[in-house]
């Protein structure tokens, strides 16, 4: 139930931001989207001038709210597995290759996701469908 949820946000957002049709109040909106299998959550802060977005910051939070950086794979600061620290790291790589790849293209229809990364890409297209929900409100 929780990937079908997904899967029609992810719709939904693709038809809200790809039509072009829609206009947006200039300001800043946030959206956050829902946790995944491990609790983790994406959170996105878009910045919108004549219906454009002008500025993207995606972040993702484990569980204990701490944020997926260069240390996202690691065990006590250090890292202990480095097949896991690798897989961690692309992940972050991936966010903000989503968040430059919207930025430019100003459409979620063509955002590319990353091989290993789908987690991330599916916590972006929610975040930013609440964030542009509330511009457009």
């Amino acid at each position: 139930m929780k990937k079908f949820f997904a899967i029609t946000l992810c719709v939904a957002a693709l038809l809200l931001f790809s039509c072009g049709k829609a206009e947006y109040k200039d300001g800043t909106y946030s959206g956050k989207s829902g946790t995944d299998d491990t609790g983790a959550w994406g959170e996105i802060t878009l910045t919108l001038k004549d219906s454009k977005v002008t500025d993207c910051v995606f972040i993702t939070r484990q569980k204990d709210g701490s944020i997926k950086d260069e240390n996202y794979g690691k065990v006590n600061g250090e890292i202990s597995n480095q097949d896991f620290y690798d897989k961690a790291q692309l992940a972050v790589r991936a966010m903000e290759q989503y968040r430059r790849q919207f930025l430019e293209n100003q459409s979620l229809k063509d955002l590319d996701a990353v091989s290993g990364a789908t987690i991330a890409y599916n916590q972006f297209i929610e975040a930013v469908e609440g964030a542009l929900e509330e511009a457009g409100k």
